[in-house]
């Protein structure tokens, strides 16, 4: 399996783009969020791919970050998705934001994704929901939610030091907390793991 090109970009298309690897041109279909940030031809550029073998011939498809490829992945394992209704995907919503429509089963959001009828949202919604934030180490979270849980999570820690607790106590003690707890929920949360 080929898992990255890494080489110059020597076209770029509406659907995808051709890396040159050592003389070898590679052409990887590509959302067209990923496309926009390729840059210009000639750009030395790196590109995380999937190959897919069908009846209708092999393909590679092509992406600039892993959450981008994970998200892929997870769609075409859905019965009636295929490569293409996942690129629209991921030309329509970033991984995050597609991550959360699933997660708040938000039909009439996921059916936004051109080819994507009510029905064919509804069964993304449910093969999908449950399975991106649990599998994927939080992959699908947004940067910003991402720090804004690490600045309550640091502040739920210094409370507990203040109370007496080693960092190693704190650390395990916080260990696998909700994620869109408050600071003083997470000492709560805490708390209760120490005092059990």
């Amino acid at each position: 399996m080929i898992a990255f090109l890494a080489g110059q970009l020597a076209a770029k298309s509406l659907s995808g783009a051709v890396v040159d690897v050592g003389g070898v041109g590679y052409q990887v279909l590509m959302s067209q969020d990923a496309l926009s940030k390729l840059g210009a031809v000639g750009a030395d550029v790196r590109v995380l791919t999937y190959l897919h073998v069908s009846d209708s011939g092999v393909m590679l498809y092509g992406f600039l970050a892993e959450d981008e490829k994970a998200m892929f992945e997870k769609l075409i394992g859905v019965s009636g998705v295929g490569p293409k209704m996942a690129l629209a995907a991921l030309s329509t919503f970033s991984p995050c934001a597609l991550a959360d429509a699933i997660a708040a089963q938000d039909s009439t959001q996921v059916a936004k994704i051109p080819g994507v009828g009510k029905k064919t949202a509804q069964r993304i919604i449910l093969e999908l929901k449950g399975t991106l934030e649990e599998s994927d180490g939080g992959l699908f979270v947004a940067d910003d939610d991402r720090s804004v849980m690490d600045a309550r999570l640091t502040g739920a820690s210094e409370a507990l030091l203040a109370m007496g607790f080693t960092a190693a106590e704190a650390e395990l003690a916080l260990k696998g907390a909700p994620e869109g707890a408050t600071e003083s929920a997470l000492v709560k949360y805490a708390l209760k793991r120490l005092g059990g």
